[in-house]
């Protein structure tokens, strides 16, 4: 990854220095929140979110008319039904607006469709709703688009009222109401709500009570906007931080059973927590079943009914991680047998038996883990359902537009989308993928590491870290603070858990610093004792004995003064040589080994490693190789039978016979290659 700092080191002004003391913060403090982007005029209300954050609910185009519909079916005793969606923010949306009308004395139900129907409303779907008598449809966290289903209910007789969050086309469902701040004449302050904040919102408007709705449904919308990964400013970040409060001293039943269940309190749970443990679980019950059951839960009213119903949840989601577990094996298999999928400029997974609910999910970890835009399908019934991640400025809805043609539904925004496409167009799929990102990127974004700021032991205090705790509640735009600590001395490296996790201790400006890593076991760890590293890193505050200190959270690491465009450089020619598309013959020297040497160097290397560390890991920490050549070198290796590449790791095996590997094979192709 290429390591960005966000911050550059800047003097306060005086009226700056000024303005940080008048609110109790660091001037560290205060060049973190400017490089942040965040203007004076907007910190105050950040650090200190309050109920007057959150503006009317008629400000929002259609909140009036809904709220009014919606009081008239209750009048009426029409039957009133919640259309709604199977993820984590269209769950507690409708639990929200269930509850809310329930308690009213509404008849009301609700719907939740499964996910092989897909994203919002569906014709059969609403054929059965209106044959049971329903008269007024309201939808949650969808319907913005529905302009098809919309006609049908009209056709039908019913009535319907559209609340949503996401993007609109140019033209609007027919519905007695439309509420969605992202509507184009929509002229509301606050443009970042979910689905469930959007709910929020007309409850407060049904209810004419702020408080009073804060009090009993802040902590669903704090999940359901933890769950959407929407940005934590403004409106979000109060919705946030009122819903923690309210599970430290009351809450939904179902929800503190469920972070109980967990291994969590709810008086001591955090936002990270929320979006790690929490959504994902509530989200399982829709990926590998019915998102009913997950409602169903945050819908108990007594401990007994909680305890009952998230005993449900916990297996789907233990059964959710085993699923995960299944199609990550499948997927390492695959690039074992086939490391040159990881050359494309896209990484394409797909196969039978897959999720199609979870794949998104491992489509994102493989996206991180390789630092490439990813897609991974499940293909059932001749059908491949997709899921796409991207990175850097890649536009994955531009990836899918260009495809569109051979794509049976497809929809998505830059960083991340879904689509369908039949088993037999896979094949053309492919190609037109290479096709456009050779025209678009000739050379493909990279993926960064983004660092707050630079910093050292100096800067790295107890108070200083202490005081971070006041950007809590973490989340989506307000990440907890990394750090890029430079030049750092490794003094010291032991094992944690028998090896599964490492501590170590570095020396910077001056100070010692303990550091940990529960994403890198301690042998993969590259690094050895005396060696100088640049660190990307969080930091906490460790107590022990009563002792304050520093503990940094390992980020990222590498060699001081690594040329990361160079190791990028090398990458990138060692990509195009395995996707056949040549190189730069005046590179060759430095990128393509010359002579026996050059193999019998990269040899030993690969010899005193036996697969301990990435082909990656030995380019960047040996110094001596250029990444290219050692890549290239491994493949005439394994062509020749004496190695094995996972995709990661190079593991020799014993030769069958003495080659020339200039004589034949990808030695010999290569220097032939104009």
């Amino acid at each position: 990854m290429q390591y960005t700092v966000k911050t550059q080191n800047f003097e306060l002004s005086a009226s700056q220095t000024a303005f940080a003391k008048r609110l109790g913060i660091s001037r560290e403090f205060l060049r973190l929140l400017l490089g942040r982007g965040m203007k004076e005029d907007e910190i105050f209300a950040f650090l200190h979110p309050s109920i007057d954050n959150l503006s009317s609910p008629f400000e929002i185009d259609g909140m009036k008319e809904a709220a009014e519909r919606i009081r008239k079916a209750i009048a009426n005793k029409e039957k009133v039904l919640i259309y709604g969606d199977y993820d984590c923010d269209g769950v507690t949306s409708t639990v929200m607006l269930y509850h809310y009308l329930d308690t009213l004395g509404a008849e009301v139900e609700f719907y939740i469709p499964e996910r092989s129907e897909g994203f919002g409303m569906n014709i059969p779907a609403l054929k059965r709703i209106i044959d049971g008598g329903t008269g007024l449809i309201v939808t949650v966290d969808n319907g913005i688009n529905a302009l098809e289903e919309a006609e049908y209910i009209k056709e039908r007789g019913a009535r319907l009222v559209v609340t949503d969050h996401h993007q609109p086309g140019e033209t609007l469902p027919v519905c007695e109401a439309c509420v969605d701040p992202n509507r184009r004449d929509d002229y509301s302050q606050f443009k970042d709500l979910c689905g469930a904040g959007v709910v929020l919102k007309l409850l407060c408007a049904l209810e004419e009570d702020k408080e009073y709705v804060l009090s009993r449904y802040a902590d669903l919308a704090m999940v359901g906007t933890i769950g959407d990964v929407m940005p934590l400013r403004g409106e979000n970040r109060f919705i946030v931080k009122k819903g923690l409060e309210l599970l430290k001293n009351a809450g939904n039943e179902g929800l503190k059973k469920l972070i109980y269940t967990v291994g969590l309190s709810p008086k001591s749970v955090t936002s990270t927590d929320i979006a790690y443990k929490i959504c994902p679980a509530i989200n399982s019950a829709g990926r590998v079943e019915s998102a009913e059951k997950a409602a169903r839960l945050l819908l108990a009213e007594t401990q007994n009914d909680a305890a009952r119903l998230c005993e449900n949840v916990a297996e789907l989601n233990a059964k959710r991680r085993e699923i995960e577990r299944k199609i990550t094996d499948d997927i390492a298999k695959m690039l074992e047998n086939d490391p040159k999928i990881l050359a494309k400029r896209v990484i394409f997974l797909a196969g039978e038996g897959w999720s199609a609910g979870v794949i998104g999910i491992v489509c994102a970890r493989i996206a991180e883990k390789y630092g490439k835009p990813t897609i991974v399908a499940a293909i059932e019934n001749g059908v491949a359902r997709g899921s796409c991640r991207s990175v850097g400025n890649f536009s994955i809805y531009g990836l899918l537009n260009y495809c569109s043609g051979y794509l049976t539904k497809f929809g998505g925004h830059p960083m991340a989308g879904g689509f369908s496409v039949k088993v037999e167009d896979i094949g053309e799929f492919k190609r037109k993928i290479d096709e456009y990102t050779l025209a678009n990127y000739p050379i493909m974004p990279t993926a960064e590491l983004f660092a707050d700021m630079r910093a050292d032991g100096n800067a790295l205090t107890v108070g200083n870290i202490g005081a971070l705790e006041k950007l809590e509640p973490f989340g989506e735009g307000c990440e907890r603070p990394v750090f890029l600590l430079e030049n750092c001395e490794l003094l010291s490296k032991r094992p944690l858990k028998d090896g599964k996790y490492i501590s170590f201790d570095v020396k910077t400006g001056g100070k010692t610093l303990r550091a940990v890593s529960f994403r890198i076991s301690y042998g993969e760890f590259a690094a050895e004792i005396g060696d100088r590293l640049d660190i990307v890193a969080g930091a906490e505050i460790n107590e022990y004995n009563g002792a304050k200190s520093v503990q940094l959270r390992l980020v990222d690491y590498r060699p001081a003064g690594f040329h990361e465009d160079r190791f990028f450089a090398a990458k990138r020619v060692s990509e195009a040589i395995a996707r056949g598309e040549g190189f730069d013959r005046r590179l060759a020297p430095r990128v393509i080994p010359q002579s026996r040497e050059d193999l019998m160097r990269i040899y030993d290397l690969l010899r005193r490693n036996n697969g301990r560390l990435t082909l990656e890991q030995l380019a960047v920490f040996d110094g001596t190789v250029n990444y290219c050549m050692l890549k290239v070198a491994a493949d005439a290796f394994c062509e020749a039978e004496m190695a094995r590449f996972d995709g990661e790791r190079v593991r020799l095996v014993p030769a069958k016979e003495k080659r020339d590997l200039f004589a034949s094979g990808l030695l010999a192709r290569l220097s032939k290659a104009d």
